[in-house]
């Protein structure tokens, strides 16, 4: 089950007093009723009541304890998690900062709107903080297994489970939705992610049924993929590869970027772009009054005109008429002010905007009484990061090397799964053979996985190989082993395939090389059992053998790769039957049993079983003896703890990875901090379910071993951020409402002169940003792919992505964010009248959305 908060539980008032000494004391006893001892004996928590029974390996008495007396909430004495009966979840305890509490030094988190305090998740007793400990360590002590609830099939879904339960029994991924479910959060459509978080609770709940019907996340793969709507067979793999998209496309978060705390800018910014604000693209004129102490003070009951708000540099009067004269005048200085503009960017001065209190001209002031703001160059490109790409992305580094003059070209590639080919017979020898693998020996040559064995090591491979009779018949096993040698080994580009090198500036024979440059927390691996040639597909049944334990991918590293871990252990493959009917083999991660998972029906398999499999897809995680070691020494460090040492805050998502994770890599409390190192506003109320806290002794041991940070013993919602969000806000507004008001006046005009286009790409990118879907404004206006030249005269290109606007919606649009080319239109050729029409009704319900 997910995390759930107390304050979704309203029966924790009738939780008593108890300490750590009586859980002890009371799991060394036994079941009241039927005198069974545990572990996983539970104890009633109602206030007064000391009653301890037996759980579901049992008879379940504490169940029947709490239907009979209606006591709600119970904890388990082995793992001292807490479950209500009566909301039918796991709940947590928590409580206010109180006057007294040892831990008033730590200051609450204030609201965004200032009217209040939001609460922040405190261990209220030495009870609470084991609840929270154990769930975010994950210390396991369950008897039971769990995880083993089957999917039914609902037209040929076969292909969907099997992927889904492999999937499933992937811990760090599977972790995240159970125990990190309040960062699931999302506003696109279909909103898959929580689709998928309510399948993996429903498949790991301890109450498991028999079985689960998946329509909801199935409807919501069919919405974004037409290839699975209908009740054909479809790919598992392209299955996984479209899920998994999906889900990074909604849980996505931009990469927090280094902040120069000495100027207030991304250190990716270049000297030459601009460092202020992209939020003020205007310049403000402080010889008219106004500045920015101004837009909090209030005159005769109303707020002074902020100096970013366009869309307030004239107030038209309540009369009608006077309010066309103001408009009209209102446009004209639009069509200035780009005009100015324009003149003034090529003669090295710059356009302003001067929107003081009671100033409603636009004119251009001396340099020295304006503060400059320049368009912005480019858009940024932003790195993301979700579970998924911290879970499965590893990344390749290809170098190509150039048979004639020696020169290599690098590039860096990421991946989430990796299409092995399987190689034959022929192959095998080449892979296996030394005089192969040294053959093309220049500068710049990648390692090869084979090459200390020689001709001799090879014999013996193959006759240890073919030892088996059924293996003499058939030929030689190909291991994994061979499949990821033959996808690392060196390609020779000549023939039809030759590489064009950019120092002889000519096609030229060539040696193309793959190396991992860092390797996933869980690799996915993708046998090619497809062989499609011209309107024929056949499928290689070669069997290919795969360690359950112990895949080295060493061999197949990097020379300066950075990664400790190399080892990986098989988590689950899919295979197909007869007729294409899928089915997964999936190791349970409770009691590290092997099972198979055939729609429905779940059931034990052993070791031998799985090994012969066809596989089709494999997932392996990364083996670290170390890292089990490692969560050990941090639980005994709990049990050291003292109640007066002070607490930090920690990235659930961390101390997520922390459990599940080889390699968690340094402390990221910059999932739930600003550049600043303050709560950005919209996390605020977020905030519980984006940290933990943790003991002094616990969190120095973390930050000793792992580095990152930084270190937060208090939260505060950053007033910086505030005031950013507050300017961007207003820009918004003002840039919406212009347009709207000119594109109106554009519509009812009746026959305009000529008619301005604009790339409908850039437009969207725009929208986005004017409704709050992207934080960035876009990049400079790019009307190159919606042109063509003829005759050196840019016309619009035939059926181009492009809108219609009028002349000052353009100038308006253009002085912010500069761009082009221009292109027009004349509304007297019937084409492009035909064309125009259809576009301004494009523009037009774009701005009905908007």
């Amino acid at each position: 089950m997910p995390p759930a908060t107390s304050c979704d539980c309203p029966h924790l008032d009738c939780v008593g007093e108890i300490t750590k000494e009586e859980l002890i004391q009371k799991s060394h006893g036994q079941c009241q009723d039927c005198k069974v001892g545990g572990p996983n004996l539970w104890a009633c928590l109602e206030d007064g009541c000391a009653y301890v029974g037996c759980g579901e390996s049992h008879t379940d008495h504490s169940t029947v304890h709490s239907q009979e007396t209606r006591h709600n909430l119970t904890v388990n004495l082995t793992t001292l998690r807490v479950w209500c009966y009566a909301c039918g979840k796991e709940v947590f305890l928590e409580r206010k900062l109180g006057p007294h509490s040892p831990h008033a030094n730590i200051k609450p988190l204030p609201s965004p709107q200032s009217t209040g305090q939001v609460r922040v998740k405190l261990l209220s007793t030495v009870l609470s903080q084991l609840v929270a400990t154990f769930d975010s360590l994950g210390i396991k002590a369950v008897a039971e297994s769990v995880g083993l609830t089957g999917l039914k099939n609902i037209g040929n879904t076969c292909y969907m489970n099997a992927a889904l339960q492999a999937l499933s029994n992937c811990p760090p991924l599977t972790q995240f939705f159970l125990e990190c479910g309040g960062l699931v959060r999302t506003d696109k459509k279909p909103a898959l992610c929580k689709s998928y978080q309510k399948l993996v609770s429903d498949l790991w709940h301890k109450n498991r049924p028999s079985y689960v019907v998946p329509t909801n996340l199935f409807q919501g793969i069919k919405a974004i993929n037409p290839m699975f709507r209908g009740y054909s067979q479809q790919d598992s793999q392209e299955f996984l590869r479209c899920l998994m998209d999906q889900l990074h496309e909604e849980l996505k978060e931009p990469l927090a970027e280094p902040y120069d705390q000495s100027n207030g800018i991304s250190v990716d910014d270049s000297p030459e772009e601009d460092n202020h604000s992209q939020s003020d693209e205007f310049q403000s004129c402080e010889s008219c009054g106004s500045s920015e102490r101004a837009d909090n003070e209030v005159q005769g009951g109303n707020v002074m005109m902020d100096d970013t708000n366009e869309a307030e540099m004239l107030i038209p009067e309540p009369d009608e008429i006077q309010a066309n004269r103001e408009w009209q005048k209102e446009k004209n200085m639009i069509n200035d002010l780009y005009r100015s503009g324009v003149t003034g960017v090529m003669g090295g001065s710059t356009r302003t905007y001067c929107t003081g209190n009671h100033c409603s001209h636009v004119s251009l002031c001396p340099p020295s009484a304006v503060t400059t703001f320049s368009p912005p160059k480019n858009k940024r490109q932003k790195k993301y990061r979700s579970v998924i790409s911290d879970v499965f992305d590893g990344t390749i580094v290809s170098s190509v090397q150039c048979l004639t003059c020696d020169r290599v070209s690098v590039t860096l590639e990421n991946f989430q799964d990796i299409s092995l080919p399987i190689p034959g017979k022929e192959d095998l020898a080449k892979l296996h053979s030394s005089t192969h693998q040294t053959s093309l020996v220049k500068a710049g040559s990648c390692g090869e996985a084979y090459a200390p064995q020689g001709w001799i090591a090879f014999v013996m491979e193959y006759i240890k190989r073919c030892a088996s009779p059924r293996l003499w018949f058939w030929g030689p096993v190909v291991t994994l082993q061979d499949c990821l040698a033959a996808f690392f080994a060196r390609d020779e580009l000549k023939g039809d395939n030759m590489y064009s090198c950019e120092k002889c500036k000519k096609l030229r024979n060539g040696v193309k090389f793959c190396k991992m440059q860092s390797l996933p927390e869980i690799l996915c691996i993708h046998l090619k059992r497809f062989r499609h040639e011209l309107m024929f597909s056949t499928k290689i049944s070669t069997h290919v053998s795969f360690p359950l334990e112990g895949l080295d991918l060493q061999p197949f590293l990097a020379k300066d790769s950075s990664a400790q871990t190399t080892n990986y252990d098989l988590l689950s493959i899919e295979f197909t039957h007869t007729g294409g009917h899928y089915i997964a083999y999936c190791r349970n991660d409770v009691n590290n049993l092997w099972y198979e998972f055939d729609d429905q029906s779940v059931t034990e398999v052993s070791e031998s079983c799985v090994q012969n499999a066809e596989a089709y897809v494999l997932f392996y995680k990364k083996s670290n003896e170390d890292a089990l070691k490692e969560r050990r020494r941090v639980s005994g460090l709990f049990n050291m703890m003292e109640p007066s040492l002070l607490q930090f805050y920690v990235s659930r998502q961390w101390l997520n990875k922390f459990k599940t994770f080889a390699e968690p890599g340094p402390i990221s409390n910059d999932d739930f901090l600003c550049l600043h190192g303050g709560v950005p506003p919209n996390k605020a109320n977020l905030i519980d379910d984006l940290v933990v806290m943790l003991p002094q002794n616990v969190w120095d041991h973390l930050y000793s071993r792992y580095g990152g940070g930084p270190a937060v013993n208090h939260l505060y919602v950053c007033h910086t951020c505030q005031i950013e969000i507050e300017k961007l806000e207003k820009r918004r507004k003002s840039e919406l409402d212009m347009f709207v008001r000119l594109n109106k006046a554009f519509q009812e005009e009746e026959s305009p002169v000529v008619i301005y286009c604009i790339s409908m790409q850039w437009f969207r990118e725009w929208e986005g940003f004017v409704k709050g879907k992207d934080n960035d404004p876009p990049g400079p206006i790019d009307n190159s792919k919606i042109t063509v030249n003829k005759n050196g005269h840019l016309t619009l290109k035939q059926g181009a992505d492009s809108g219609q606007i009028s002349e000052e919606t353009w100038n308006f649009l253009h002085s912010i964010y500069g761009g082009g080319p221009l292109v027009t239109v004349r509304p007297s050729v019937g084409h492009q009248e035909a064309e125009s029409s259809q576009s301004e009704e494009k523009i037009e319900v774009e701005t009905r959305s908007v």
